[in-house]
């Protein structure tokens, strides 16, 4: 299992509080510091279309080493991504087919990653309806693309919810992922 941080990097420790919480449920969490890679401390728009790639590259890598470790199972390989970290996990398991689920924290996925989509493993969408970071039009985009590829995902919108979750809206993602992860990795 591999947590994604969003843009702000491992600032954010509500990314790494979930990853903990996973880890405490019995999975073998990872959490790449992905912008070690590029030197990135924050990433605005321009890093994020500079470094895309170098960053999956990076990801790539702490699959692999991951793998290696004997509490690991790479045949049970899982991305959680927040935010950019959820474009990077979607963007990820389009590409490998190690990758046996993926959960989209209010993310999306890249155009050129869309269009030459053939195959993904089971997608979990969580999104916050009134998200202003990430509009909720990309979560109804990945819904859309998958669906007309006939690719399983599940999606579950906060109404109320902006970018990131608070309170009960985590509560409920929270188990939603635990219960999704269970089912798909076993």
């Amino acid at each position: 299992m591999c947590a994604l941080h969003g843009s702000g990097g491992l600032g954010n420790v509500g990314h790494l509080e979930f990853a903990r919480m996973l880890a405490n449920q019995g999975f073998c969490v990872v959490v790449p510091h992905y912008f070690e890679s590029t030197g990135t401390v924050w990433a605005d728009n321009a890093t994020i279309l500079r470094e895309f790639a170098r960053w999956m590259g990076t990801i790539s890598d702490a699959l692999d080493f991951t793998a290696k470790d004997e509490k690991a199972d790479d045949s049970r390989i899982g991305l959680v991504g927040f935010s950019l970290g959820a474009y990077l996990a979607l963007s990820l398991g389009s590409q490998q087919q190690r990758v046996k689920a993926v959960v989209d924290f209010f993310g999306g996925m890249p155009d050129h990653f869309a269009e030459r989509l053939n195959g993904m493993p089971p997608v979990l969408i969580l999104h916050g309806a009134a998200d202003f970071v990430v509009p909720v039009t990309e979560a109804h985009k990945i819904a859309e693309l998958l669906e007309s590829r006939k690719l399983p995902y599940e999606m579950k919108l906060y109404e109320n919810a902006g970018h990131g979750f608070r309170g009960l809206d985590m509560m409920d993602a929270g188990q939603r992922t635990f219960i999704f992860l269970k089912r798909h990795l076993g």
